[in-house]
């Protein structure tokens, strides 16, 4: 089904769902490598300003130096393999699930609810729409409607197997 609602999208059409799958990737591998470069890094703070129902979670996650540890490597990781791999466009479907499931964590660590205080400092003020949010929707329509095929490493790909 992809393939045909591919196929009816213009050039232009294509090519901004391809800017916002490189600039979702931008903004994953950038804020992976900040944390990464800095030595002292780590998700103890945020976890530990979590509110929400799934608050105890991630209180838990902050509270056992393993489980921290694993969180962190992990968050750093993920945000830098997602962010390449959507930035050079290929295997663009498991990172964008991945890239989901990541916001979905960061989202139900700080749900934009009447009521919950956070300690650390927002931009604006949300209710129930933030940007985590925003960001999670838009990769869900980018799994939707995938261009890696039409722009990336994976059309690349594609076209030296055919001509083998």
């Amino acid at each position: 089904m992809n393939k045909i609602i591919n196929s009816d999208l213009s050039k232009m059409q294509v090519f901004w769902l391809a800017a916002l799958r490189v600039l979702i990737g931008w903004h994953f591998l950038y804020e992976g490598l900040v944390k990464l470069t800095n030595p002292n890094w780590s998700a103890v703070g945020y976890l530990l300003d979590s509110e929400g129902l799934f608050k105890g979670l991630f209180y838990r996650m902050a509270g056992s130096e393993t489980l921290l540890a694993a969180v962190d490597f992990i968050n750093v990781w993920a945000l830098i393999l997602i962010g390449l791999v959507l930035i050079l466009g290929v295997l663009e479907k498991p990172a964008l699930l991945g890239g989901v499931a990541l916001l979905a964590l960061y989202y139900l660590s700080h749900p934009p609810f009447v009521g919950l205080k956070y300690g650390l400092p927002t931009e604006g003020s949300y209710l129930i729409v933030n940007k985590v949010l925003i960001e999670l929707v838009a990769m869900l329509v980018l799994f939707y409607f995938p261009t890696s095929q039409r722009i990336g490493l994976c059309r690349l790909i594609t076209n030296l197997k055919k001509s083998k």
